[in-house]
């Protein structure tokens, strides 16, 4: 692959919709540009940015891929992002090194969540875009509802380009609005032109009125002679439509098949035409980590290096490889830089560009590509490279959090260390699945961004790693705590031939109000019945206790230990015996004490559109949920607060994305723990039998 400029280098992430067409689209431009010999379909397998076993299996995107096409004289980086919301953290880190964005639409299923969540990427990180509406090839597509749809909910923004030509009920070509001629594609996916079939004009006419309104409302000058009357230049219109593309006040929407790669070339004319090479970032922003100046990212080959590493590949197979953007300079094989995030010096090897999961060789990269390098020691995603001299720290990508989580168990028995091994490598690669060891519970605990996020996890583990691990029902980490005050002896006596063992003591136990602190210990003792030596063995005995209660085997908080009473053998004493004594009171004590159970209560806030809200909180009352209170936000969206055990959240990722299309998102965080309901204690209780 040859070398590019800056000024020759287009970075385009593409997103949407599970299921919209994305992948599709996307191998039909490498056929189209001779990358692949075949164009392969997804339910095929095997195509250019589908190709982990995962993927294929499953017949969806789970990673991003990089797919880089050369056209017309520039390179275009291509970043085919999954659709489905379980791996959107493969998404967040492709958008934090594009310039623009294509947004692909089915004609057939229209806009849907993940298209309006695309929109938002766009707008959060100020990223020009355009529409491409895919599925043309289907009877059951409608291209101007889609259009209408979109100017439903961002008005005039969006500006249609493209009418489509149908011939017996089949898209055959389209009308270039901008233009103003026609074009009819020939079975290879190129085109030749055509004269607007007359029946079209009445179809074409509001079209291009959207696009001189559009084109209008860029200036005072072009509004005063639109209203006029007066026409715009082919020059003024392009030139007017490249610079609100850019700036984001216009939206194209374009149109093709992915299946017969018709639309192919013109979208990739567009991308070349109205996206521009990368410029200072609005996304990439740094510091100097030794005096906390800002660095600018300016994307100049004359500056010294500095890259951002935002994606990791781990495989057992091929290797590690870093994944980054150069933001300024130009970097080639060999070169020694510094991971300013790890204090710690990099060799440069050989250079790569990813085409879907073949690294093809480079000599070089210039400021604002992409591209990876292997075996880098130290580097993981986040970090940055820069040269000697010059540090810089690059701001860490936002992320999304993962809230599903479940216990794992080993299959096998002693493969607990492999396992763990493996889970860490898919953690290098994946940011958003966490691995928590609740010792306190003695479980451990995985974290992802939905079931699925999390069965493609142990998938992966079985197939890359060759372990296995069986998700089951996480424990939650209950407490026990008592209601009322009690006073009971504990004697421990033991005689097996010569010393003899004796430790006899009187306590009472009662709550302390105080749910944060597991005990509290005090002695009464009078007249030297328990003489002080014994007292620290007597504490022991309560703080053992305290971490696996009588009721149900949890932790025991919020109680108050008072040794008031007791007796002693001058000879058969010892510490060992009062600290059994006080172990045999405890026990005795809680359980007389009418013992409760306490369950961590968190906050939680989900984000829904209004018409799904009164489902949303009555799935949360279902749930033993409190709703706390509702606040409107922009976009007709209801952000509801409210309380929730957190073992009413167990599934609650599956069933909000089922209730709400996938537009519904969730957070929480712990609050406090709170008294357990006495039927469910019961309920809870059994079930542990």
């Amino acid at each position: 692959m040859q070398v590019y400029s800056t000024d020759k280098i287009r970075n385009v992430v593409f997103l949407g919709h599970g299921g919209c067409g994305k992948t599709t689209l996307v191998e039909a431009i490498a056929y189209t540009m001779g990358i692949t010999g075949r164009m392969k379909s997804v339910q095929e397998g095997g195509t250019v940015s589908d190709f982990d076993k995962e993927e294929i299996k499953r017949q969806f995107s789970i990673q991003t891929s990089l797919i880089p096409v050369e056209w017309e004289g520039i390179k275009i980086n291509i970043l085919d992002t999954p659709g489905f919301f379980d791996f959107s953290g493969e998404v967040y880190e492709a958008l934090s090194v594009a310039d623009a964005a294509v947004i692909v639409v089915s004609g057939k299923d229209g806009v849907e969540v993940g298209t309006t969540k695309a929109f938002d990427f766009c707008t959060q990180y100020q990223l020009p875009c355009m529409v491409f509406i895919t599925d043309m090839d289907d009877p059951q597509s409608d291209y101007m509802n889609v259009v209408n749809q979109l100017k439903d909910l961002y008005g005039n923004r969006i500006a249609p380009f493209y009418v489509p030509i149908m011939e017996d009920g089949k898209f055959a070509g389209f009308v270039n609005a901008v233009k103003m001629d026609g074009r009819k594609f020939r079975p290879d996916g190129t085109f030749e032109d055509v004269p607007i079939p007359p029946e079209y004009e009445d179809a074409v006419a509001p079209v291009r009125d959207m696009i001189m309104e559009a084109v209008a409302e860029t200036n005072e000058e072009y509004m005063e002679r639109y209203f006029d009357g007066g026409e715009f230049t082919q020059d003024e219109i392009t030139d007017a439509l490249r610079d609100n593309v850019c700036e984001g006040t216009i939206v194209p929407v374009l149109m093709g098949s992915g299946v017969l790669t018709y639309g192919v070339r013109m979208l990739l004319y567009s991308i070349y035409k109205y996206f521009k090479a990368p410029t200072a970032s609005a996304v990439l922003t740094g510091k100097n980590p030794k005096n906390d100046e800002p660095y600018e990212v300016e994307y100049k080959d004359d500056k010294i290096v500095c890259a951002y590493v935002f994606k990791t590949i781990v495989d057992p197979f091929i290797g590690k490889y870093s994944m980054f953007k150069v933001c300024d300079g130009v970097i080639k094989p060999d070169m020694a830089l510094h991971n300013t995030d790890r204090e710690a010096d990099e060799r440069i090897g050989k250079l790569y560009t990813f085409v879907g999961k073949n690294a093809v060789e480079v000599p070089e990269l210039h400021a604002g590509d992409i591209g990876a390098v292997a075996k880098l020691s130290v580097t993981r995603t986040g970090d940055t490279l820069c040269g000697k001299g010059a540090p810089v720290s690059m701001d860490k990508v936002p992320m999304p959090v993962p809230y599903t989580f479940m216990r794992y168990e080993a299959v096998n028995k002693g493969e607990e260390d492999k396992i763990s091994g493996a889970i860490r490598r898919i953690m290098e690669e994946d940011l958003t699945v966490r691995e928590v060891n609740d010792k306190e519970n003695r479980q451990l605990l995985l974290y992802g961004l939905g079931d699925q996020h999390l069965e493609v996890v142990v998938s992966k583990l079985k197939e890359r790693y060759k372990v296995d691990v069986n998700l089951v029902e996480p424990r939650i980490a209950y407490k026990e705590t008592i209601t009322k005050q009690v006073r009971v002896q504990g004697k421990y006596k033991k005689q097996s031939g010569g010393h003899g063992q004796y430790g006899d003591v009187h306590m009472e136990f009662e709550p302390l109000g105080d749910l944060d602190t597991p005990y509290v210990f005090e002695e009464k003792i009078f007249g030297g019945s328990v003489p002080k030596n014994y007292f620290p063995a007597v504490e022991k005995g309560i703080a053992e206790s305290c971490q696996k209660g009588p009721l149900a085997g949890y932790p025991v908080v919020g109680i108050k230990a008072t040794l008031v009473d007791g007796s002693y053998h001058p000879v058969d004493s010892s510490e060992m015996a009062f600290k059994m004594a006080a172990t045999q009171a405890f026990k005795e004590g809680v359980m007389n004490a009418h013992p409760v159970l306490l369950e961590p209560i968190v906050s939680l806030r989900v984000v829904v559109p209004e018409k799904y809200s009164g489902d949303v909180m009555g799935s949360l009352n279902k749930r033993r949920g409190r709703v706390l209170g509702m606040n409107h936000l922009e976009g007709g969206k209801q952000e509801i607060e409210a309380d929730i055990p957190l073992a009413g959240l167990t599934g609650y990722s599956t069933l909000l994305r089922s209730m709400t299309g996938g537009s519904g998102e969730y957070s929480y965080e712990f609050d406090r723990y709170e008294r357990m309901p006495s039927d469910v204690m019961a309920k809870l209780l059994e079930q542990m039998k």
